[in-house]
């Protein structure tokens, strides 16, 4: 009995349903870019400002990002940046927060 084949949709590694999506695609990459960024500079106390400001601007938009998603890829992908940026912006807050030492 034969089966019916689907089109391919190509390799892409954010469109799986073979169309473009350039606002959700950025979206996912500023998610990634600040989740990283927040990460990484929350581990050194003295850049408390940094990952905090890029945390909540990747928390921010991820969860956006998350809402007007199309494809699981670019979930999954907000997901991470979305974690990411959720720990260096706690650890950023812990350290001494948005304004810490800015604002007396």
């Amino acid at each position: 009995m034969a089966q019916a084949m689907r089109p391919d949709p190509g390799h892409s590694l954010f469109a799986t349903d073979g169309k473009p999506h350039p606002l959700q695609d950025t979206l996912v990459g500023v998610t990634l870019v600040m989740g990283v960024l927040a990460f990484v500079t929350a581990q050194f106390d003295n850049l408390h400002l940094l990952s905090s400001w890029s945390g909540l601007i990747g928390i921010l938009t991820g969860a956006y990002g998350q809402f007007i998603s199309v494809t699981t890829r670019e979930r999954f992908l907000l997901i991470l940046g979305l974690g990411a940026s959720a720990f260096g912006f706690y650890l950023g807050m812990a350290h001494g927060g948005l304004f810490g030492g800015v604002i007396s």
